[in-house]
């Protein structure tokens, strides 16, 4: 896969496209939450830029041997723990597993491809305690 400077822009919204075709698809449901939460402008993305990454990444995917596609877009853990590993700043950290968790539930279901993304960034970035934190606060409303 190519490389991008880390925290950049490029290199967050790979791991949001990531995200999107972790499933083998991108339905309308997942564009229509990334144009809703403005994710191209949290990320520092020109729309069209977001769109140039996706394409990117689906073409790395298409030539790279340690990745297989069955239905479901797969990424060697090794080579996605280093796709993870470019994203180092917090607050980048924070935006992206948020607009990642939004794409990935935009069609109400999980798929173990999008699992897999999800919890590598968790695991990588030390964020179980963020997502715990957003599943408790619905709970704690409604008490």
């Amino acid at each position: 896969m190519r490389t991008y400077p880390h925290n950049s822009p490029q290199a967050a919204a790979r791991i949001l496209a990531l995200s999107l075709l972790a499933d083998g698809h991108v339905c309308q449901a997942e564009i229509d939450v990334l144009d809703g939460l403005d994710a191209h402008g949290q990320l520092g993305l020109p729309r069209v830029a977001l769109h140039a990454v996706l394409r990117e990444v689906c073409e790395d995917l298409l030539a790279a041997s340690h990745l297989s596609w069955s239905g479901s877009c797969s990424i060697d853990p090794h080579a996605l723990s280093e796709l993870m590993g470019e994203i180092d700043d917090p607050r980048l950290q924070s935006t992206l597993l948020r607009l990642c968790v939004a794409v990935v539930e935009a069609d109400r279901q999980v798929t173990e491809g999008e699992s897999t993304v999800l919890v590598a960034a968790l695991a990588h970035w030390g964020l179980q305690q963020e997502l715990l934190r957003r599943a408790e606060a619905p709970m704690a409303a409604s008490v």
